[in-house]
């Protein structure tokens, strides 16, 4: 599988307390209209913690059999139990996922070979292309670089999406092995691009995937002078789609644009006022 373009982190959508599926088919089918080359669902963004395993296999499957083969779907299957793991991401592979995202395993804060472990018995029981998901801020630790190097002799692992805010960690993956990485900040889409990345898994791509692509290409094609003209332009509601946790803030700018009921399972709930006027004021500046 090739990583690279745009990728959509799909919300959940909840009605009266219970996953949207109709719709979730219609957020799915405005993506491929915008001509997205992936979707990721049940992610963070897709609020995948509160969701039960019947939903979170329904949500994947809903997705694939919408999405048609017109563009990858990438299962959000990773827990901070392996054999949890598996067994979504085994499922996930039998609905017709193309690849797993696996995040690092939350609260249990494992070794560096614990990690290792972890990811590798994910690829070789499942056969399926694993993206590692580093995000220290929701799981508390980082994958080592040199547990990625050691991982990517592995043929099913074959992606990394960077969400530690460091542009750095994008050389110093690749200067140690050739794994494709994709962005996992909408705001270092352009830098982490600059030094080799191959795109992002976009939360604001929920709004403005035409907008978040047409950046994306401009950077795979070395257009850097376009894309930093449409950086610009998107980098205020970039940061405000994290003026709160996310999805809180993402999923109340799609309710405001009538795209979905603003609904989230708890622990989340509803975005400030406050907070809302400063994302629809960043919303306005940035021309939507």
């Amino acid at each position: 599988m090739i990583f690279a373009g745009t990728y959509t982190a799909l919300v959940t959508p909840f009605k009266n307390g219970e996953v949207d599926y109709n719709t979730l088919k219609d957020l799915v089918k405005a993506q491929l209209n915008a001509g997205v080359e992936g979707l990721v669902p049940v992610g963070t963004t897709g609020e995948s913690p509160t969701l039960s395993v019947d939903e979170h296999l329904k949500v994947i499957e809903t997705v694939v059999n919408t999405s048609a083969g017109n563009c990858a779907v990438i299962a959000g299957t990773g827990a901070n139990s392996t054999v949890e793991a598996v067994y979504l991401t085994k499922r996930a592979k039998k609905a017709g996922a193309d690849a797993t995202l696996q995040v690092t395993p939350y609260y249990n804060k494992p070794t560096p070979e614990g990690l290792y472990r972890h990811f590798a018995t994910v690829a070789d029981e499942c056969e399926l292309p694993v993206v590692l998901y580093n995000v220290p801020g929701r799981s508390g630790i980082s994958i080592p670089i040199e547990v990625i190097e050691r991982l990517n002799s592995n043929p099913n692992i074959q992606c990394v999406k960077e969400a530690a805010g460091s542009v750095d960690r994008v050389s110093a993956i690749k200067n140690v092995c050739d794994i494709a990485v994709l962005s996992g900040d909408d705001g270092l889409t352009l830098p982490m691009m600059s030094v080799g990345a191959s795109g992002v898994i976009s939360v604001a791509s929920n709004l403005i995937p035409e907008q978040v692509k047409t950046l994306v290409d401009a950077c795979l094609r070395n257009d850097y002078a376009q894309a930093l003209k449409l950086h610009s332009n998107l980098y205020r509601l970039f940061q405000d789609m994290f003026l709160e946790t996310n999805p809180i803030p993402i999923k109340a700018a799609m309710a405001y644009k009538g795209m979905l009921k603003e609904e989230y399972r708890l622990p989340l709930c509803p975005i400030s006022q406050n907070n809302l006027n400063l994302l629809l004021k960043s919303l306005d500046n940035a021309g939507f």
